[in-house]
């Protein structure tokens, strides 16, 4: 299985933001890359695919999904992906980012935990023609010669995309996750987690509200996500840290109290454990992309 870790970081169309866009493979990957994502991979980012005109078949956890006119491909990280080959009788966008990006963005994304369980998006006409015009300005934005590339318009643009996303993922079809199953009680605990995010419940509590055992919990986050109940509970924590340092005025102090740590000094070490930043040292890079 080819391995995606680190290839964003080798792609991306913006010297500050993890982030590309593509239209129609207009802009060509070096051949080791491509050859890597014509096989099947595991995504270690987001990787989305729209389908303006025409149709095409991706295989995501080794299963075949098709799409066409005005439907969307989402691949989330972790998942086994698998482009097709181009075709000339498509026309498509790609974007590809990670979680450096979203803590950038005043908006959470409840699409992005994927709670229908789905890897296709379909839009609705004038939702289509609205994607359409955000992808087409994102990629000229970051493709055409002698711009600047502002990193504040990028980022409206890119929440804005996001924004349409999401609002047509849950719009959708019905989707239904079996009662009772594994990856129901993976999706209960994630919107249990996201809808209580700062009240600090510890994996007992959410255990019993799912009426499940701490162990069996822990098997079935473990099993989807590859990290412990507490862990992930955690890495949320702290990527919402990250989003209120990003939008925000708050001191530590109130940072840390706001997202439920009766301590500051705890939280300020893990956040750095988290991050592999101080709190002030983020901040300093936040002045810097700013700035750009």
């Amino acid at each position: 299985m080819q391995e995606t870790t680190g290839l964003l970081e080798k792609i991306k169309h913006h010297d500050k933001l993890s982030l590309t866009v593509n239209e129609n493979c207009k802009i060509g990957l070096p051949d080791d890359i491509l050859k890597k994502l014509l096989r099947p991979h595991k995504l270690a980012h987001y990787s989305f695919v729209f389908l303006a005109q025409g149709s095409e078949t991706y295989k995501v956890d080794l299963k075949d999904i098709d799409i066409s006119d005005g439907q969307m491909i989402i691949g989330l990280p972790n998942q086994i992906f698998l482009n097709p080959a181009k075709s000339g009788q498509n026309l498509n966008y790609k974007i590809a980012f990670d979680e450096n990006i979203l803590v950038l963005l005043p908006n959470s994304f409840p699409f992005l935990l994927n709670p229908l369980n789905t890897n296709k998006i379909t839009f609705n006409m004038d939702a289509r023609e609205r994607v359409k015009s955000i992808f087409s300005h994102l990629f000229h934005l970051l493709h055409t010669p002698g711009k600047p590339k502002s990193t504040e318009i990028i980022l409206a643009h890119f929440n804005t995309l996001l924004t349409e996303i999401n609002s047509a993922y849950f719009e959708q079809s019905d989707h239904h996750v079996t009662p009772n199953s594994k990856l129901s009680k993976y999706i209960a605990f994630k919107l249990a987690v996201e809808t209580h995010l700062t009240e600090q419940h510890d994996v007992h509590t959410i255990a019993e509200k799912l009426a499940m055992t701490t162990s069996s919990l822990y098997g079935v986050v473990k099993e989807f996500s590859g990290v412990s109940p507490k862990e992930w509970m955690t890495n949320r924590l702290m990527l919402e840290a990250q989003r209120k340092l990003q939008y925000s005025t708050l001191s530590v102090k109130e940072l840390a109290y706001e997202l439920g740590f009766n301590d500051p000094d705890y939280f300020s070490r893990l956040f750095k454990k988290n991050t592999g930043k101080s709190v002030s040292a983020f901040l300093a890079d936040h002045h810097d992309l700013s700035s750009n």
